[in-house]
C-alpha cells in the first residue's frame, strides 16, 4: 500500500533530499510526494532536482512558491538572475520548455487526500478555505494560459498590500502571489508586511505571523506550508511549518501525511 509524504523547500538540494527519502523510509517508485514549493534555486543542483520531482508523474503533488515563480519570471526576461541564483543550468537546458510548461502548471493550492491544504507561504488570515480555493484556481489559470508571460510582467511588487484593496485583475493576482508565496506577517488589520523574515518572537509588535491575527479565520482543514525558514518547528494547532532551512545550513524535513513525527536531514555541502 502506498504512503504520502510531505516535503519542505528543497531548493535544489537533491542529496539532501534523497537522503531524506531514505530516511523516512519512502519509497520512490510507489510512495506519493507532496512539496511545499521552491523546488529551485540557492542549492547545488536545482535543474536535477527538477527533473528528479518530474520523474515521479502522478506520484508528486508540487505547490509552485516565490522561487519558482522566479526561475519563470528570469526565463521571459522579467527578472534577472541575481548572484545566489542557482538557476542558469535550467535557463541553458535542452528540454527547458518542457521543464517549465511542466512548472507552470503545478498548483497553487493543493488539497491532500490526507485531509490537510498545503501551500508555499500562508493562506490569507481573512480568507475562508472556499476563498483560497477560487483564488488559488485564479493564478493557476493565468500562470497555465499560453499567454502567461503577460502576466508575469505584471507580478511582481508589494501593492496592494492588502488583498481586499485589489481593484484589477493584474492587482488581484498580484495580491494572490503575495500571499501564497511571499507572505510571513501581517498587520492586525491583515495588510501583509514584506520587510520581516526573522523569527516570530523577534517582530515588531504590530506585526503577527499570518496565522495568528485574532479575527483569523478557523479553517476546516490543518494548513502545512513552507517558505519561512526562520520559523520554530512549534506553531499553533492545525498550522504545520516545514522550511528547516536546508539550502541555509539547515536541514530538509519531511513526514508521513497519514500521521508521524517530522524528520529531516542536514544540508552538507
Amino acid at each position: 500500500m502506498s504512503r504520502s509524504w510531505v516535503i519542505g523547500d528543497v531548493h535544489g538540494c537533491l542529496g539532501e533530499l534523497e537522503a531524506l527519502i531514505e530516511q523516512l523510509g519512502a519509497d520512490p517508485e510507489h510512495d506519493h510526494f507532496c512539496f511545499a514549493g521552491d523546488i529551485v534555486n540557492r542549492g547545488p543542483a536545482s535543474l536535477a532536482s527538477l527533473r528528479w520531482v518530474m520523474s515521479l508523474g502522478d506520484r508528486a503533488s508540487v505547490t509552485l512558491g516565490n522561487h519558482d515563480l522566479h526561475l519563470l519570471a528570469t526565463l521571459h526576461d522579467v527578472r534577472r538572475t541575481g548572484k545566489r541564483d542557482t538557476l542558469d543550468e535550467i535557463l541553458a537546458a535542452p528540454d527547458r520548455t518542457t521543464i517549465i510548461d511542466w512548472l507552470r502548471t503545478r498548483p497553487i493550492l493543493h488539497d491532500n487526500k490526507a485531509g490537510f491544504v498545503l501551500v508555499h507561504a500562508g493562506i490569507h488570515p481573512h480568507w475562508t478555505l472556499h476563498y483560497a480555493r477560487k483564488m488559488a484556481r485564479e493564478l493557476e489559470q493565468a500562470l497555465a494560459a499560453d499567454d502567461y508571460a503577460d502576466f508575469l510582467a505584471h507580478m511582481y511588487g508589494s501593492e496592494p498590500a492588502h488583498p481586499k484593496d485589489a481593484n484589477t485583475r493584474y492587482q488581484r493576482l498580484r495580491a494572490s502571489v503575495n500571499v501564497f508565496t511571499r507572505m510571513r506577517f501581517c498587520h492586525r488589520d491583515g495588510r501583509l508586511d514584506f520587510e520581516q523574515s526573522g523569527p516570530p518572537s523577534g517582530a515588531p509588535s504590530q506585526l503577527l505571523p499570518w496565522y495568528a491575527l485574532p479575527d483569523r479565520r478557523r479553517w476546516e482543514k490543518p494548513v502545512v506550508f513552507g517558505h519561512w525558514s526562520a520559523h520554530p518547528a512549534i506553531a499553533p494547532a492545525g498550522i504545520i511549518p516545514t522550511d528547516r532551512g536546508c539550502v541555509w545550513g539547515g536541514w530538509l524535513a519531511g513526514f508521513n501525511a497519514e500521521g508521524g513525527s517530522m524528520r529531516s536531514v542536514r544540508f552538507t555541502a
